[in-house]
C-alpha cells in the first residue's frame, strides 16, 4: 500500500484503494460496449471483426494502463465512436482506400500528434479554434454517429423523393433494435451502471432466441488478433500522391484534430468534475494526457483498430470517487481481461449495437448547451458544423464549414487580431479545399 500510496498519492488526493478499485469497475462498465460497437463499426470496412475485437480490448487496456502510468489520473481511452464511423464510412467506403491503408493514415496522425504534443505547437493549435467549435463538433459527430444507428438498425431508409424516410418497423432488425434502445433507455433512467452493454447482449440474446440472428463465433482464442495485427500499410499512405495524396492529407488531418478536440473537451469535463483543475484553469501534466493518448493511438493502429480516445464515460467512474491514475489502470486491467472473449463478439447482430449508436450519439448531443445561440457569431458557424457532419458524411466538411464560416463573421464584425492569424490560414487552406473538390 505504500508503494500504491507513494507512486499515485492516493491519501492527497483522499481517496483509497477500494475507492480507486471500484471506479475503475464503474467507468469499465460504462464503456464496456465498445469491445462490441467498434468491431460492428470496422466490420463494414472489411477488418475481420474477431480480430478488431481482440484489437480494441488491447488498445483500450493498453491505453489506460499508459493513462494511469504516465499522467496519474483516472481518464480511460478506447478507441473512439465518431472516428471509427469516418474510418469506415468515409475513407474506406467513401474514398476507396483499403482499410490497411487506412490504419497506416491512424498510425500517421498518431505520431503527428506526438510530435506536436512534445514539441509545444498543440497549445498552439488549441488557442487557435474557437472554444464553440469544439461543442459544435462533439455534436455533429454525435448525430453522425446516430444518424448511422438509425440506418443500420432500419429505422431509417434511403428515399428518392426525400433523401431519407421511415422504414418498416415490424421488420425483425427494426423491432430487435427498438428493443434494444428500449431496454438501455430505461436501464439509463434508473442509473444503472453498464446500461448500454446490457441493452446490447440483451437485445442479442432476444435475437438469439427468436431465430432472427444467428450465433456464430469465431475459433475462440487470442489468435484472432493476428488478422488484423501490423497489417497497417503505412508505405502506401505516404506513397499516394495528386489528388489522392491530398485526400491521405486530409484523413490523417481530421484523425489527428478530432481526436485533439475530443481529448480536450473529455479533459475539461473529467478533470473539472474530480477537481483537478488548478485555480486559473489549467490542467496539471496536460502533456503527459496528450502523450499517453497518441502513443495509445499509434499502438490502437498496430494491433487493428482506429484513433484512441479518452472516454468521456471516464466521468462516471470519477464520480464514484476515482481520482488518480490507479482508476485507469482498474480499467484497463479488465479490458485486456476482456480480450479473452473477443472472439465471440461477431456472434452479436448488428440490430444489437445500433441502437448503442443511437443512445451515444444522443449523450453527444448535450454539447450544444455550452454554445451561446444568441451570438450569431457563434451560433452559425456551430450550426453549420453540427449539420455538415451528419448530412454531408463527413467530419472533414463540418470542420471546413465551421471554421471558414467563424473566421468569415469574425472579419464581418471587425473583430479580427493578429493573435487569430492560424484560425484564418485554416479557413484559407478549408476554402481552397472546396475549391478544389469543385473542380476535381
Amino acid at each position: 500500500m505504500s508503494f500504491l500510496e507513494k507512486r499515485f498519492g492516493l491519501e492527497a488526493h483522499g481517496t483509497s484503494l477500494r475507492t480507486e478499485a471500484l471506479a475503475g469497475f464503474t467507468t469499465f462498465l460504462t464503456m464496456a460496449y465498445i469491445v462490441i460497437v467498434n468491431p460492428a463499426i470496422l466490420g463494414q470496412a472489411g477488418m475481420p471483426v474477431a480480430a478488431v475485437a481482440a484489437a480494441t480490448c488491447l488498445a483500450a487496456g493498453f491505453g489506460s494502463i499508459l493513462m494511469g502510468l504516465i499522467a496519474n489520473y483516472p481518464i480511460a481511452l478506447a478507441p473512439g465512436m465518431g472516428l471509427n464511423a469516418y474510418f469506415t464510412f468515409t475513407v474506406v467506403k467513401g474514398m476507396g482506400l483499403p482499410w490497411e491503408t487506412a490504419l497506416g493514415c491512424v498510425f500517421l496522425s498518431g505520431i503527428a500528434f506526438l510530435v506536436l504534443t512534445v514539441a509545444g505547437v498543440r497549445q498552439l493549435i488549441v488557442g487557435a479554434i474557437p472554444r464553440p467549435l469544439f461543442s459544435a463538433i462533439a455534436a455533429g459527430i454525435g448525430l453522425f454517429i446516430a444518424f448511422i444507428g438509425l440506418k443500420e438498425a432500419g429505422i431509417i431508409v434511403p428515399n428518392p423523393a426525400t433523401t431519407v424516410a421511415l422504414g418498416d418497423l415490424t421488420q425483425p432488425t427494426a423491432i430487435l433494435a427498438i428493443l434494444g434502445l428500449a431496454v438501455m433507455g430505461g436501464l439509463m433512467v434508473w442509473r444503472v451502471k453498464g446500461a448500454i452493454l446490457i441493452g446490447i447482449l440483451a437485445a442479442a440474446a432476444a435475437g438469439w432466441a427468436l431465430g432472427l440472428a444467428k450465433v456464430t463465433p469465431g475459433e475462440y482464442g487470442l489468435a484472432a488478433l493476428t488478422a488484423t495485427a501490423f497489417k497497417l500499410d503505412v508505405p502506401a499512405a505516404l506513397r499516394l500522391n495528386g489528388g489522392a495524396g491530398m485526400a491521405i492529407a486530409e484523413v490523417i488531418f481530421v484523425f489527428l484534430f478530432v481526436d485533439l478536440f475530443d481529448n480536450v473537451g473529455t479533459l475539461v469535463a473529467v478533470t473539472k468534475k474530480a477537481g483537478l483543475i488548478q485555480p486559473d484553469g489549467t490542467i496539471p501534466r496536460l502533456n503527459r494526457i496528450l502523450t499517453a493518448d497518441s502513443i495509445a493511438t499509434i499502438g490502437g493502429s498496430l494491433a487493428g483498430t482506429s484513433t484512441v480516445v479518452s472516454y468521456i464515460e471516464s466521468a462516471s467512474g470519477v464520480a464514484a470517487g476515482g481520482r488518480t491514475g490507479l482508476t485507469a489502470i482498474v480499467v484497463g486491467v479488465l479490458f485486456l481481461l476482456t480480450l479473452f472473449f473477443a472472439p465471440w463478439v461477431q456472434a452479436i447482430p448488428a440490430a444489437a449495437t445500433a441502437p448503442a449508436l443511437i443512445i451515444v450519439g444522443s449523450m453527444m448531443v448535450g454539447a450544444l448547451a455550452d454554445i451561446d445561440w444568441d451570438d450569431p457569431g457563434v451560433a452559425i458557424p456551430a450550426f453549420l458544423t453540427v449539420i455538415a457532419i451528419p448530412l454531408t458524411f463527413s467530419i472533414a466538411n463540418g470542420l471546413a464549414f465551421g471554421i471558414t464560416a467563424f473566421a468569415i463573421l469574425k472579419l464581418a464584425r471587425g473583430q479580427a487580431k493578429p493573435g487569430d492569424w492560424l484560425l484564418f490560414v485554416l479557413a484559407a487552406l478549408f476554402v481552397a479545399r472546396f475549391i478544389y473538390m469543385g473542380a476535381a
